[in-house]
C-alpha cells in the first residue's frame, strides 16, 4: 500500500530528560533540510498557524547562532534562540535551544535544551527524528505541559508543505 500522506509526528519520552519526535515527510531529505535551514522558508512553517514569524536569523555553521521570533495571534512575542554545535548538511544538526520567556529565576543553562535533528531518506520520503535533551525532568515536563505538541504538529505539517513546494 502506498503512503501518500505523512500523517502525524510521534512524540515519546525515552528518558526523564528527553522528548523524541519522529515524523515522516513526502519529500526527499535535501528539500526537508533546506526548508529547515533557510530563513525565508522557516518563516513559512515555524509559526505553526499561530501567528507570524517576524524574525528568522540563521548563521548555519558550527558556533553560529540562530533566533526565531513570532508574534502570536494574541499579539505577544514568542522567541527562541540557540547555537549550532554540529552540522552535517542534509543529515544532522545539533543545536541548543533557549526559550526567551523563561520564568524568573530559571537560568538559560537550566532552561536550555540540546536538540538533535536527523534527516534520513528512504524511497524519496524523509524521516525527521528530533531528540530534545532537557537538563531535568522538571524542564522536560514544562516543555510538554506548554502545549508544544499541538503547535509542533501544525508546524511540521507546514514544513512538509514547504518542502514539497520546492520540488
Amino acid at each position: 500500500m502506498a503512503v501518500t500522506s505523512s500523517g502525524t509526528a510521534r512524540v515519546t519520552l525515552p528518558t526523564d530528560e528527553q522528548i523524541l519526535i519522529t515524523r515522516e515527510f513526502d519529500a526527499p531529505k535535501h528539500l526537508v533540510y533546506k526548508a529547515w535551514t533557510t530563513p525565508e522558508l522557516v518563516k513559512r512553517w515555524w509559526h505553526a498557524k499561530r501567528g507570524e514569524a517576524r524574525i528568522v536569523e540563521i548563521d548555519l555553521r558550527v558556533g553560529g547562532a540562530w533566533r526565531y521570533v513570532m508574534v502570536a495571534d494574541g499579539g505577544f512575542e514568542v522567541g527562541f534562540h540557540g547555537e549550532y554545535r554540529e552540522i552535517v548538511p542534509n543529515e544532522r544538526i545539533v543545536s541548543t535551544e533557549i526559550y526567551e520567556g523563561l520564568p524568573e529565576g530559571v537560568s538559560e543553562e537550566e532552561g536550555a535544551t540540546v536538540n538533535t535533528a536527523t534527516f534520513t531518506e528512504l524511497d524519496g520520503r524523509t524521516t525527521l527524528t528530533l531528540l530534545v535533551q532537557a537538563t531535568s525532568k522538571i524542564s522536560r515536563d514544562a516543555i510538554i505541559d506548554s502545549g508544544m505538541e499541538a503547535g509542533l504538529q501544525d508546524a511540521l505539517d507546514l514544513l512538509e508543505e514547504t518542502a514539497i513546494s520546492l520540488r
